[in-house]
């Protein structure tokens, strides 16, 4: 029955191999089918397997046993349950869709067969870090997406800025993965095991009052923090947008970012245990959310402006797994991926249509020329805004319902985020589309709506932004919450150890106003800015109020970071090229060479071809050695 799990990792890993051995001499046509067929066969599997789980619990498949070192043993195994069923939905099935948009995307670019294997590649990888029944098969998918990243954020590597940018992203999820690797150590030491079956069950058990679950999970943490692009973290992630627009999908919305979150969730038991950390969490969370979405107010890239929304809303979500709301958070994770998804492929299909242009003061008056393109993009922003009944209404509001549970401060600065959310997006929105064309005579000429293979993924995003939602609506609004009772066995035991104060549906109906109300006042303020009186954003020349400047600049923390950290790093490793490495190593070595030079300079001298002194020579030996025998 359970014979088919392991294809599900194992068809993009296979469309990664053909592909990649083939894609100088397989057609765009095939490797652009296999690409995307093996993905999407991958996604009726995963279908299956979510269908199991619903009717028979979780599926527990063991591969084989990797290696066993005394009693630790690690097996290759899969672990199916609610929480990784739905992950293998959202991975395969938005990911199919971007494949599929991708190939009318990439279909001029001559690495179109490197692109679709390295897509592949980073499915499974990704796919692997979900199925994973221990922290091990979760460390290796944790790498090979952090890899993956890597290979298709550098993609256009000839430019030096994206190669730049993508040893930015490998370097910083470097730090955080030293975190997490530590913890999993600390895991064996305490547990035995990395096996989440043999750790969650007896965590917080008579046999382990010994654990230090505050230090485990903070280690965990940190490694999360850099995978998800948290303070410090995170400034990889904007970088990332050096990669084509299909890449910042994947990344942004159905992989990469949303590992931190899913281990995290996983681990529920072990964070629940660590109270403090929780806190942490949740500070961290808000403080990402509101730097996040702070820097995207005054953002012109139309791509750059949707990165920091990423950072923004991954914040939301390290904020709800930090006052305990994992469901409220897992489900966060769900509609984003149909919004952000949906956002940044209505992104690269503007792109596509302007050859190019990513400055949304070169933009403008589109809506008419890009009439899918901008119904879909509409869509989507009115559902990260958090506008009902679209999806992020839901999974948002259940956030900040959890997080006015306890600490109604957090809660009012949840509130003023969401709020900037639905001022910058809209901004995005009518500096794109609204307004005259701002661009070139030439992009005027050959403005176009994008292939189908392009507008098909958005048009069922958007379905997926409008219907999403409804799997969590709340007890308040007449739902049962579905994907709480359906999620109900991963975060059950949880559940049992927090008491969060229990919300009136009056309550809840005000809350929900509030954050309607503000999204909504965002939104009238963003038409009357850049509409009504089409207040287009300055050029880069031109002077900015203090405040719009320090935004627009990110507020300097990529030179913050520059001047504490590399600056002084290069100028350690100068140091130690020309002290220790020139005149210590290099000075002892090269200083042997030439001793041994010079005394062969004097010792050459007595081979001088007389034979007649060569007896002279062995004689004088021979005395000398007599003579130290008879003295001795």
């Amino acid at each position: 029955m359970d014979n088919y799990i392991w294809l599900i990792p194992v068809l993009p890993l296979a469309g990664f191999i053909i592909n990649g051995l083939g894609r100088n001499t397989l057609s765009k046509g095939i490797i652009g089918f296999l690409g995307s067929f093996l993905i999407l066969a991958s996604f009726g599997l995963s279908i299956a397997a979510f269908l199991q789980v619903k009717s028979s619990g979780k599926i527990e498949v063991e591969i084989f046993e990797w290696f066993a070192v005394g009693n630790l043993k690690i097996p290759f195994a899969f672990l199916i349950d609610q929480l990784s069923s739905i992950m293998l939905l959202i991975i395969t099935g938005v990911g199919f869709l971007i494949h599929l948009y991708s190939v009318g995307y990439m279909k001029d670019d001559e690495g179109f067969g490197k692109f679709f294997a390295y897509l592949n590649l980073f499915v499974f990888f990704m796919l692997l870090l979900v199925m994973g029944s221990n922290y091990v098969i979760m460390f290796i998918g944790w790498e090979g997406v952090g890899l993956c990243s890597y290979l298709l954020i550098g993609f256009w590597y000839s430019n030096p800025d994206y190669a730049d940018a993508a040893k930015k992203a490998f370097i910083m999820n470097r730090i955080g993965d030293l975190g997490f690797i530590i913890g999993i150590f600390l895991l064996i030491n305490f547990f035995g095991s990395t096996n989440f079956n043999d750790i969650f069950p007896n965590a917080g058990g008579s046999n382990h009052t010994n654990v230090p679950y505050v230090l485990i999970t903070l280690l965990l943490f940190v490694g999360a923090v850099g995978k998800s692009a948290q303070l410090p973290l995170f400034t990889w992630l904007p970088d990332a947008m050096a990669g084509p627009t299909p890449v910042s999908a994947l990344i942004h919305a159905a992989t990469m970012v949303t590992a931190g979150i899913y281990m995290i969730a996983r681990s529920n038991v072990l964070f629940t245990l660590a109270p403090d950390t929780q806190h942490v969490i949740a500070i961290v969370g808000l403080a990402t959310a509101l730097l996040g979405a702070l820097i995207a107010l005054t953002q012109t890239d139309i791509k750059k402006v949707l990165a920091y929304s990423t950072v923004s809303q991954l914040g939301y979500m390290f904020l709800g797994l930090g006052v305990g709301a994992y469901t409220g958070a897992f489900f966060h994770v769900l509609t984003h991926a149909f919004f952000k998804a949906l956002l940044f492929l209505g992104a690269g299909s503007v792109i596509h249509a302007v050859s190019g242009e990513q400055d949304m003061r070169k933009m403008g008056g589109l809506k008419g020329k890009l009439k899918i393109t901008f119904a879909t993009m509409l869509i989507g922003t009115l559902a990260i805004s958090g506008i009902p009944p679209f999806a992020g209404f839901f999974s948002k509001d259940e956030i900040l319902a959890a997080v006015f549970a306890q600490s109604p401060a957090m809660y009012t600065i949840g509130v003023i985020t969401a709020m900037f959310t639905s001022f910058y997006m809209f901004r995005m929105l009518y500096l794109t589309f609204y307004g005259k064309f701002r661009g070139t005579h030439e992009q005027e000429h050959h403005l176009h709506e994008s292939p189908s293979t392009m507008t098909i993924p958005l048009i069922v995003l958007a379905i997926l932004s409008v219907v999403g939602g409804f799997i969590g609506l709340p007890e308040s609004l007449g739902g049962h919450h579905w994907l709480h009772e359906f999620l109900g066995p991963v975060f059950h035991k949880s559940a049992t150890m927090v008491t969060t104060p229990e919300l009136s549906n009056h309550t809840e109906w005000m809350l929900m106003g509030i954050s309607v109300a503000c999204a909504v006042v965002a939104l009238f303020y963003a038409y009357s800015k850049y509409v009504t009186k089409a207040d287009i954003p300055v050029s880069d020349t031109e002077e900015r109020p203090a405040l719009v400047d320090l935004s627009y600049h990110k507020f300097y923390i990529d030179e913050l970071y520059d001047n504490i950290i590399r600056k002084p790093l290069d100028a350690l490793s100068v140091l130690f090229y020309k002290v220790i490495d020139k005149l210590g190593i290099d000075g002892i070595v090269n200083g042997l060479g030439k001793g041994s030079i010079e005394a062969s300079k004097g010792l050459r001298l007595l081979q001088t071809g007389n034979v007649g002194f060569y007896i002279f020579m062995m004689v004088l030996g021979i005395i000398s050695i007599l003579l130290c025998i008879v003295i001795k």
